[in-house]
């Protein structure tokens, strides 16, 4: 970029809500970031967290480095009022990136439209790895951010699933629900649910992405052999993943700092079987049988999200978005 070292791009939420980007595209990003990681060409420390002894808010700090894109980027996440209703909640990401061949400044962005991206084109690999073969029926719990896109993403990699299932309370949100699959796949539509047990037990794939405050909460025995649970927020009860028949996740140092709240009664959690890089890599196989109840921790790399980031700033400089601050001047 033709910039000095004291100046930095600085992309706003308006500035990124206006780049395209399909879901397609999302989906291979995040999957090379977490190819690269398998073959040990990225870092991805674990992240460190600060929160108060009354639980009221929660802090996050990730850094990381992308070995394809030579990206060292840093991550910051903020939320506010955990103890509160969502309305009341505050929300603040950050991330920032620097090119590791110039050693200049990439970009410093708000990262929630990232993060509203990638997390469900992660949940989505998840599906795809782990789903028994011929999974027809897929449940999304929620409908806040993530059980948005949820649909839309587990249709772009698992495109077989004819039968779409939605839990949800919130009307607004079950309509924005269906809109973005309306938006997505226009030809498809969504069951909405009542009777959370008989929807669990039909479901070959379920996604819980609910907020804290969800009466929802899926028992390990309402699901059927070969089902696929994935937890990515609120939605699933600890016997989910207590008693699974193999334990998956993006990170299984990251689901020991982000998943207590699944720990048994003496605070543990079970080992896990296989991180997804490795899946996706195709080093071991997430599914080694079809009847197998499969438990996966969608916690987020920061890989993930320098890869992603990288990808908008790059469209962002393209199209002359954003705005260029001296920092360091």
């Amino acid at each position: 970029m033709d910039r000095d070292d004291t100046t930095l791009r600085v992309l706003s939420t308006s500035d990124l809500a206006g780049l395209d980007i399909s879901l397609a595209d999302v989906v291979d990003t995040v999957e090379q970031a977490y190819r690269t990681l398998a073959a040990g060409r990225s870092d991805n420390p674990r992240k460190l967290t600060v929160k108060p002894e009354d639980g009221h808010s929660v802090s996050y700090a990730m850094l990381g480095r992308d070995g394809v894109r030579n990206v060292v980027a840093i991550k910051t996440s903020y939320k506010h009022g955990l103890d509160k209703g969502r309305e009341e909640q505050h929300y603040y990401t950050t991330l920032t990136l620097y090119d590791d061949v110039t050693g200049l400044p990439v970009a410093m962005m708000d990262c929630s439209r990232i993060g509203s991206l990638r997390t469900p084109a992660v949940s989505a690999l998840l599906a795809r790895e782990c789903a028994a073969p011929g999974a027809t029926t897929a449940l999304v719990i929620g409908t806040g951010t993530q059980g948005r896109l949820a649909l839309p993403f587990l249709l772009t990699t698992l495109p077989d699933l004819d039968r779409l299932l939605l839990s949800g309370t919130h009307p607004d949100g079950l309509a924005a629900v269906r809109a973005e699959l309306a938006r997505h796949f226009p030809d498809r539509d969504v069951e909405l649910v009542a009777d959370l047990p008989t929807a669990a037990r039909d479901a070959d794939v379920i996604i819980a992405t609910a907020g804290a405050h969800t009466p929802a909460a899926v028992e390990a025995e309402w699901l059927s052999p070969g089902a696929t649970a994935i937890l990515v927020g609120h939605g699933l009860a600890p016997s989910t993943l207590h008693g699974a028949d193999r334990v998956i996740a993006t990170s299984e140092a990251q689901m020991r700092v982000t998943g207590t709240d699944m720990a048994d009664a003496d605070g543990n959690l079970p080992p896990v079987d296989l991180e997804l890089p490795v899946a996706i890599s195709r080093a071991a196989k997430a599914r080694t049988s079809a009847e197998q109840r499969i438990f996966a921790y969608n916690s987020g790399l920061v890989v993930t999200d320098i890869a992603l980031g990288h990808r908008f700033a790059q469209l962002a400089a393209e199209q002359k978005l954003g705005t260029e601050v001296a920092l360091w001047r």
